[in-house]
């Protein structure tokens, strides 16, 4: 039968002669070197010190023989804390007993369903004419090339340059910029400059009113009304390359296959190729995910608080890395982050679940991270980070990460094990 939670507790005592006999030793380390009123330091009776230093005696008996009995009664136990154990309830009385309690959680104790026989549905590949052609209009925007425009005003596709005034609502500081390029009709740009810029020509000055959106990412701005004077100083047109076989070339050059396609016909064979490949392994990171979710489903046991906790300050973190990744000021944004993190609470459980599984099923099939497999994991990360493979495994070994990273290719390796004996069906036909 499983437990209903993850939190254990126990009481110990540490027999009464243990603690004087520590409390002795402790009150004579401090005799030698106590500076006492009236006495030569190290020359006060050791009952004087008793008295005056008994708060700090009584914390060092805690410090030294709490740890010690309580390490040695976990062990007799076979309790393993996932979290740092938290001691409270402590009696601690001259000549009697010392007598604590610990809070702490462990991993859950459960018996392993059918993991071997795990059934999952995955999107059907499928790559025609249309992702292909898709891909070389991407590759043609690129590619594309903005020209002066001539004999006509600016349009929605035209980027415009521009130098501009602003003036807040109400009075305040003015902006001003130069050669800004403003891409009319584009998601990127403020609707009243595409409004008001469409139908301009060369040497033309536009005077409107801006109304930033309150998530605006720049604070400055957000929320606030610009009145705004732009001189449009230039207009361009975007050129797009013809489909041909010389843009087959440059394109295979951009790809990094310089000289290895000569045609239109190529090109189009190898982006085919490659939109496959990579759809391929779309389905593989689907099927993964879904073969965690399964294995979720067919197991119910209590998670670990802490582990929760952990899991959700993780999550949250990648939302902040992922905002400075864009530019964006974690602390400039609108955004309720208690509220955030609760709502990472049940996907945070799942991931936790998902972990403890893997470690079970790895456990259970023999599946481990050898030495060949670190090694080159760290040369790949040395290689992106410009480090020598010796420099990352001492740093990784002194920051404590060669451990996760270890468990991450353990956890890896599993995860094809069940991708591998899994059956894997995708809509209108299965394969394995």
């Amino acid at each position: 039968m499983v437990e209903e939670t993850c939190k254990r507790e126990i009481e110990l005592e540490i027999p009464a002669e243990d603690v004087q006999k520590a409390s002795d030793k402790i009150a004579k380390d401090i005799a030698r070197i106590a500076r006492v009123p009236g006495f030569r330091p190290g020359k006060a009776p050791i009952t004087l010190v008793r008295r005056r230093f008994a708060g700090d005696i009584q914390g060092e008996v805690l410090q030294s023989l709490v740890p010690e009995y309580l390490e040695k009664a976990l062990g007799e136990k076979k309790l393993v804390p996932v979290t740092r154990p938290e001691v409270d309830k402590v009696e601690f009385k001259e000549g009697e007993p010392l007598k604590f309690r610990a809070v702490f959680e462990v991993l859950p104790e459960f018996e392993l369903g059918d993991y071997k026989n795990l059934q999952v549905q995955v999107d059907e590949i499928s790559i025609g004419d249309t992702e292909v052609d898709k891909a070389l209009e991407d590759m043609r925007e690129r590619a594309a090339t903005f020209v002066p425009v001539e004999g006509r005003t600016a349009q929605d596709g035209d980027s415009v340059l521009i130098k501009l005034t602003g003036t807040p609502a109400g009075g305040g500081e003015q902006v001003h910029a130069d050669n800004i390029m403003v891409h009319l009709g584009s998601e990127e740009t403020l609707p009243s400059f595409t409004e008001n810029l469409r139908g301009a020509s060369q040497g033309e000055t536009k005077n409107f009113e801006t109304r930033y959106p309150d998530d605006y990412p720049d604070p400055k701005l957000a929320g606030k009304t610009y009145t705004y004077s732009v001189e449009v100083l230039g207009i361009k047109e975007k050129k797009l390359p013809e489909l041909n076989d010389e843009f087959a070339k440059d394109g295979a050059a951009a790809m990094g296959l310089e000289g290895k396609i000569s045609s239109l016909d190529e090109l189009r064979k190898k982006i085919r190729e490659n939109l496959e490949a990579a759809k391929e392994q779309q389905q593989k990171t689907q099927a993964h995910e879904r073969i965690l979710e399964e294995l979720v489903k067919l197991h119910d046991f209590p998670v670990p608080e802490a582990l929760i906790e952990g899991q959700m300050d993780t999550r949250l973190e990648r939302v902040v890395r992922s905002l400075a990744a864009q530019g964006v000021d974690p602390r400039a944004v609108n955004v309720d982050w208690v509220s955030l993190r609760k709502r990472q609470r049940d996907r945070a459980v799942t991931d936790v679940k998902a972990e403890i599984l893997l470690d079970r099923v790895a456990t259970a099939e023999n599946i481990d991270a050898n030495d060949e497999e670190v090694e080159k994991e760290i040369a790949i990360l040395a290689e992106r980070s410009g480090e020598s493979a010796t420099a990352l495994r001492a740093r990784l070994t002194k920051q404590g990460a060669l451990d996760r990273m270890k468990s991450k290719l353990r956890s890896d390796k599993t995860i094809e094990w069940l991708y591998r004996t899994a059956r894997i069906e995708t809509t209108g036909k299965s394969e394995k």
